[in-house]
């Protein structure tokens, strides 16, 4: 595949990221609370803990570490399970008038998300190689892009508060803490929460 097209590709899986990962859920959260549908907060929430997996990819990714392009690739996939497992919240979700705009908004934002984590889970895997060489820059560049932009963003409010710097060094090492607490809750969930309530959100 020719670099510029693969590099516009990137950048489109990351701008669909942006509005159907980050912006689209923030709107469903706020219009959830307003309207105090106990149903969708909970669903959002329970998004929100995974989704920020792609976050973490984000703080790996600013300084290069293989870790980041297997979360571009664990993430959405997570994203997608976490959408549709709970059968408590499909239910109710399904008891809901379909035509309200809320709940259809949620819908059809479901469905949305979830073609295109399974079409972005599947394009990451094209990076995968970086994870045993990432000096390979023609496959790893496009993918460090946006991370790097955003940690130069970050630097800079982080240096206009705290007069300090935040580093790409910094950015990773921070990524590695959560992931390590990631891990540990998402052990601590399989191994025993789900098998005491199983596919049941509850007030999780």
């Amino acid at each position: 595949m020719p670099d510029l097209l693969y590099r516009s590709l990137v950048w489109l899986d990351v701008r669909l990221s942006v509005l159907f990962a980050v912006g689209v859920p923030l709107v469903l959260l706020v219009w959830s609370l307003v309207r105090r549908e106990r149903a969708l907060v909970r669903l959002m929430g329970l998004y929100w803990k995974v989704a920020s997996l792609l976050l973490i990819a984000l703080l790996l990714l600013t300084d290069r570490r293989p870790a980041g392009y297997l979360l571009l690739v664990l993430a959405p996939m997570l994203i997608v399970a976490v959408l549709w497992f709970w059968v408590d919240l499909n239910e109710e979700l399904a008891d809901m008038p379909p035509w309200r705009p809320l709940p259809l908004t949620l819908r059809i934002w479901r469905w949305s998300l979830t073609v295109l984590s399974l079409l972005g889970a599947a394009f990451a895997v094209t990076a995968l190689p970086c994870l045993a060489d990432p000096t390979r820059l023609r496959l790893c560049r496009p993918w460090l892009e946006a991370p790097q932009g955003l940690n130069a963003g970050v630097d800079r409010v982080f240096d206009f508060i705290f007069g300090g710097d935040w580093t790409p060094a910094v950015a990773a090492f921070v990524g590695y803490l959560a992931l390590v607490a990631y891990a540990v809750g998402l052990l601590q969930w399989l191994l025993v929460r789900l098998p005491r309530q199983g596919r049941v959100a509850g007030e999780f």
